[in-house]
């Protein structure tokens, strides 16, 4: 009787037995994803990323997140910074404290509304909405500016208890989606 281990059989049920676990572990791995990941699935119907649309001044304007939600179009301009970010809505630069290192960066405001703009000039029946979203790293001691949201607040604000309902409201706005869709790939 010969051998199983030496039998060509026997690799190739190991080879079989290794993808399979790969699998698993990636169907993991996907289906936890990251909280980003999550929060955007559950008020996302629709979602497109780096995203350049025109500006309206004959250019063009990069948008990091553009969501289709049951409430309409929403901008997100992403922030991914650890520390206390201190900044309002009428400061020219925010600065950043943390344990490494202390830094300021432009305020992120005037960008969105630009962005929101372009938006509207291209779905001008759907509500556009705008939020620089700061993941879980970011602290604000001394209270959040206008538009600036964390990750719990953007699915306060946008999640939908009723899926039913926002299914019909998507549905509305799909054909504006389709629009600017078409109008970011140049078509």
């Amino acid at each position: 009787m010969p051998d199983f281990a030496q039998s060509p059989y026997f690799y190739l049920l190991v080879g079989i037995l290794l993808l399979l676990l790969l699998w698993l572990l990636y169907r993991f791995v996907k289906g936890r994803g990251s909280k980003f990941e999550r929060v955007l699935r559950e008020i996302a119907y629709e979602r497109v990323h780096d995203l350049v649309i025109p500006n309206g001044d004959d250019g063009e304007i990069l948008i990091d997140q553009l969501l289709l939600t049951s409430q309409g179009l929403l901008v997100l301009e992403l922030k991914d910074v650890d520390g206390a970010v201190f900044g309002s809505d009428k400061m020219e630069d925010w600065t950043v404290i943390s344990e490494q290192r202390r830094y300021t960066f432009p305020n992120p405001q005037h960008a969105l509304y630009d962005r929101i703009a372009a938006v509207r000039q291209i779905v001008r029946q759907v509500p556009v909405a705008g939020r620089v979203l700061f993941l879980d790293g970011a602290e604000f001691s001394k209270g959040m500016p206008g538009l600036v949201a964390t990750l719990d607040q953007l699915l306060e604000e946008f999640g939908e208890k009723n899926k039913k309902s926002a299914q019909v409201k998507v549905e509305a706005f799909m054909p504006h989606w389709e629009l600017i869709s078409r109008r970011a790939s140049g078509s």
